[in-house]
């Protein structure tokens, strides 16, 4: 996936002077969750319902509930994509960031010099979508600074990562095994 970051770089991005934008991804789709298809069903539900109220006689107490629905279920999609598309993961030559949030912005960022092991963690589901876990450890602490959470393609942003680490970093499938 190349870099989609086109508009110019972002006020939450600080790049140094010859620092540039290796992969920039947001979460896989299916980080959206389940409120998507439930909001969908919903939308669905209501059309019918206020198709079948409006077009047979039938209350028009039922019409109203139908465009509820289907405004609960608008309203319920957009909110879940908002915050999807609001969530980003970049790595450049010198520095590791995510990004989170809508209205109030939380940015992780820290040098890649600091990572001293990766591990990659994908799920059967994952791997049968594309998806997984790439998290991040630093010298000195044996929790993970950085989680980059149902990253599509995490393979391909694993080996960009360890190529701008320069391969000095050690790569774990499993990260209770991750050295700190």
């Amino acid at each position: 996936m190349a870099p989609v970051l086109e508009r110019g770089d972002p006020d939450w991005l600080h790049l140094a002077g010859d620092e540039r934008v290796v992969w920039e991804s947001r979460p896989h789709v299916v980080a959206m969750g389940k409120e998507v298809p439930i909001a969908t069903a919903l939308v669905l539900v209501g059309f019918v319902l206020a198709l079948w109220s409006a077009t047979s006689g039938v209350s028009s107490l039922l019409t109203l509930a139908g465009v509820v629905l289907i405004l609960a279920g608008g309203v319920l999609a957009l909110v879940r994509y908002v915050y999807w598309t609001n969530t980003r993961y970049v790595i450049t030559t010198g520095e590791l960031y995510k990004k989170r949030g809508v209205v109030s912005r939380d940015v992780v960022q820290f040098r890649l010099e600091r990572v001293q092991n990766t591990s990659l963690e994908q799920s059967v589901l994952g791997r049968l979508l594309g998806y997984g876990e790439l998290t991040v450890y630093t010298a000195g602490s044996g929790e993970p600074e950085l989680t980059f959470e149902r990253v599509p393609q995490p393979g391909k942003a694993n080996r960009i990562l360890s190529g701008e680490l320069g391969g000095n970093v050690e790569v774990d499938r499993d990260p209770s095994t991750a050295r700190s």
